[in-house]
């Protein structure tokens, strides 16, 4: 049973998704505005090119995402995406990245679990934990 986070946005989904895949790889496989979909009539004239579904894929994992309707946006809270990678220097590009304009939370370093674990708020909002775990 495959699960995927999907984020929400205040309308700057488009912007978030092309700056993911810069920093994660993988590939934008969707990115649909409201306009010319059968949601088009819901929202304002000035929403219409905001994105009602992104999806970006990663392998065989995927992380998926819009922008709210007009009015009705939350922002996340009571969870984070997790980011696991390989070494401590990827690590590192990986959490410096997604940090920029963002806020800082939990700085990136050694634990007792991890060779680096890190938090942060990025610049879209969204809470992100990068860790490289020990070798067993």
């Amino acid at each position: 049973m495959p699960i995927s986070p999907y984020l929400n946005f205040d309308g700057n989904c488009a912007d978030a998704f092309p700056f993911y895949q810069s920093v994660l790889g993988g590939q934008v496989i969707a990115m649909m505005p409201f306009r010319g979909s059968p949601m088009a009539d819901k929202v304002p004239p000035d929403w219409q090119d905001k994105i009602m579904h992104a999806c970006l894929s990663l392998g065989d994992k995927m992380v998926m995402g819009s922008d709210g309707m007009p009015g009705h946006y939350e922002g996340p809270a009571g969870f984070a995406v997790s980011v696991h990678v390989d070494t401590p220097a990827e690590a590192e590009r990986v959490f410096d990245a997604l940090a920029v304009g963002g806020k800082v939370v939990v700085p990136l370093t050694e634990t007792f679990w991890a060779l680096k674990f890190g938090k942060l708020t990025d610049r879209f909002a969204i809470p992100w934990m990068v860790n490289c775990s020990r070798p067993e």
